[in-house]
């Protein structure tokens, strides 16, 4: 159910919202703030950006990199012993 509010309700609602914000905003521990105010900064600047007509055309946005197999061949060695038990756990083994 969407509500619609007037412009007479609207500075009253805004100053209700805000105490709303603010009451919460303040029982919630430091590291928690810091991560509301990033949030908080990185939706203004969304809003700003979409508000003045510079979104990101398809183009611009960076293509994927997909990983291409065998760019690390002959970097990693293993020893020819690898699969061998290890001598610190042959009591625990048989």
């Amino acid at each position: 159910m969407q509500q619609t509010i007037t412009k007479a309700q609207e500075s009253s609602t805004n100053i209700s919202l805000n105490d709303e914000v603010l009451k919460i905003f303040v029982k919630m521990p430091d590291a928690l703030k810091v991560e509301v105010l990033h949030y908080a900064e990185y939706l203004l600047h969304k809003g700003i950006e979409k508000s003045s007509g510079s979104a990101i055309k398809n183009d611009e946005i960076a293509k994927k990199k997909y990983r291409q197999a065998g760019t690390m061949a002959g970097l990693i060695l293993m020893s020819d012993d690898f699969d061998e038990p290890l001598a610190e756990i042959q009591e625990y083994m048989y």
